[in-house]
């Protein structure tokens, strides 16, 4: 009986002491600040910009000789046959279908360069996180914008020190 109730004694303590070791074993970051703040992405975003800078002065470009034409045809209208004012209709329209083309390739051009090169950035950061909390011993961590309480490790600093995070941007008023 004595045996037994020792036993009953160290399996309870034993449970307790494991509960309170999990609870321990928590924590969170903010992952999309983690993400923004690396200079990695940084200069992702420079690039993306200047891409995209370029893309819109092509397409306005483009935009503008398709406005001359169809100024310049608009007002050769009357002067023209009708079997001309057809082919420069066709002209125009073919011209705008090219237009619209442009914009849909650089905005899918912008769309696949950003994932493709945000992919190993992201590796980068959830490798980073993986290793911080396997040396804090942590066994679960959460992207703290979804949590409601944040009472386990906040590993952000610990990923500013592993991953050289950027100051966060100042945020932009609307």
């Amino acid at each position: 009986m004595k045996n037994l109730k020792t036993l009953l004694l160290i399996a309870v303590f034993t449970l307790g002491v494991s509960g309170f070791a999990n609870a321990q074993k928590i924590g969170h970051i903010d992952y999309q600040r983690v993400i923004d703040n690396m200079p990695e992405t940084r200069a992702l975003s420079t690039t993306l910009e200047k891409l995209g800078k370029s893309y819109q002065s092509e397409i306005e470009g483009l935009k503008k000789k398709l406005e001359a034409k169809v100024q310049k045809y608009t007002a050769e209208q009357a002067t023209q046959t009708e079997t001309t004012n057809k082919q420069r209709a066709q002209e125009v329209q073919i011209d705008k279908q090219r237009f619209e083309q442009a914009q849909q390739a650089a905005y899918q051009e912008m769309q696949n360069r950003q994932a493709q090169d945000l992919e190993p950035i992201v590796m980068k950061a959830e490798t980073a996180i993986k290793a911080i909390a396997a040396t804090k011993g942590i066994l679960y961590v959460f992207d703290a914008k979804s949590l409601i309480v944040k009472e386990g490790d906040d590993l952000y600093d610990a990923a500013k020190v592993k991953l050289g995070l950027l100051k966060d941007k100042p945020k932009q008023q609307q």
